[in-house]
């Protein structure tokens, strides 16, 4: 796999890189994980310039983050309200929960979507809230650009540095990926095992 998408790059480019990275963020066919550090091993070949590519990773990852963010938008936190009064065991959330993460999203967007985005497996899905509880769209990008280059940053450089052993970022990043989707879904089970609607 790590070689057809080696190939992949070579021939799409920096289009290539932006568009993967897209898909990654809307439906991941490839982790980020692989895509940056391999674009960065092209880099270090010489076939593409590490500024390009990071700039190509940041731009595809931004914009599939506007998609979860307009999906929020039109969630809205009225539409989430209604939807946890007739469904709350599913969601996990009563009405008077939207109410309290509303509240603290006010205080803390800005921190959590530039830490979100840094997170690997909630890096998409801290664009939902940020939608749903309108963070203004100005902000949003500050903040998901921000996060997003330097996680885009971090990963083609490795990949570039390492040269031929960049599948090592991949390698140490895909547990750390595992693991917290397995923490996201356990929690989200035992919530409803024991959700009580009050």
């Amino acid at each position: 796999m790590f070689d057809r998408l080696i190939e992949f790059l070579n021939e799409a480019g920096y289009l290539g890189i932006a568009a993967l990275m897209f898909l990654e963020n809307v439906f991941p066919p490839i982790p980020s994980e692989i895509i940056m550090p391999a674009a960065g091993f092209g880099a270090g070949q010489g076939r593409l310039s590490l500024f390009g590519v990071i700039v190509a990773g940041t731009s595809g990852s931004v914009a599939g983050a506007l998609f979860w963010y307009y999906v929020g938008k039109w969630i809205d936190a009225d539409r989430l309200r209604r939807w946890a009064a007739r469904h709350g065991r599913w969601l996990t959330l009563a009405p008077r929960d939207i109410d309290r993460v509303d509240r603290w999203f006010d205080r803390h967007s800005g921190k959590a979507v530039l830490l979100g985005r840094l997170v690997p497996a909630l890096r998409t899905l801290i664009s939902v809230p940020a939608g749903v509880f309108g963070m203004s769209l100005p902000r949003f990008l500050l903040f998901t650009t921000l996060g997003t280059a330097l996680w885009t940053t971090l990963l083609a450089v490795a990949g570039y540095l390492l040269e031929g052993q960049y599948r090592i970022v991949a390698a140490y990043l895909n547990p750390i990926t595992n693991i917290i989707v397995g923490l996201v879904v356990a929690a989200y089970l035992y919530r409803v095992a024991t959700w009580r609607a009050t």
